[in-house]
């Protein structure tokens, strides 16, 4: 028989706390560490760099990610888990939803320059076939176009696809687009609104109003 005295249940608090405890240390070290790569590059950016932001020792950051390598994956899977939330992981049920997210996603990026930054220095880095992050970006490109393939050849099944336009090549300019957007506006965050031009570019894609 299960008990469930005022022990036990202290007992399964304990365990709670100190998760609780350990994501938030997690979520620091990740904070750093995005600060610490956005502005010294993954290669230059040390593992000592986040300690010394963090407040801790390297031993203690070593603690929760066990290597450089295990914590830049982690700060790219946070980036994903962020950003994610805005692309329909099924866009059958809408291709037009899916420019939308792109949209609103373009909107949060103007509100998070590091991860911008972070994400175009650690992209341009991970063109070196030897450099952790390189597997990474390959799928990720891979993904991205394949969803936005997709919700494209529903917008083109619709009849909402401008003639002359394919749904691959509509995918890998919009990829491009906004990574170009996204350097000039880090260069410059007054010259541009990643947002509205990212609009004025998907109306030379489709027929309908955005």
């Amino acid at each position: 028989m299960t008990t469930t005295s005022s022990e036990t249940r202290r007992g399964r608090g304990k365990p709670r706390g100190s998760y609780a405890k350990s994501d938030e240390k997690r979520r620091t070290i990740l904070d750093a560490a995005l600060e610490v790569f956005s502005q010294s590059g993954y290669r230059s950016g040390s593992i000592r760099d986040v300690a010394e932001r963090c407040g801790m020792s390297e031993a203690g950051l070593l603690h929760h990610f066990p290597n450089k390598s295990a914590l830049l994956a982690a700060v790219l899977q946070r980036r994903d888990d962020r950003t994610v939330q805005f692309i329909p992981l099924e866009p059958e049920l809408g291709g037009r939803s899916t420019v939308t997210g792109l949209l609103e996603l373009a909107s949060y990026n103007a509100s998070i320059p590091g991860v911008v930054e972070l994400y175009c220095t650690l992209s341009a880095e991970g063109t070196s076939p030897d450099h952790p992050a390189h597997e990474y970006f390959i799928n990720r490109y891979n993904w991205s176009r394949d969803v936005i393939t997709r919700a494209f050849e529903i917008i083109e099944s619709e009849g909402d696809l401008r003639p002359g336009v394919t749904p691959r090549s509509a995918a890998i300019r919009t990829l491009a687009m906004m990574d170009g957007l996204q350097v000039q506006w880090l260069l410059d965050r007054e010259a541009l609104d990643m947002t509205e031009e990212l609009r004025k570019f998907f109306r030379g894609l489709v027929s309908y109003e955005l």
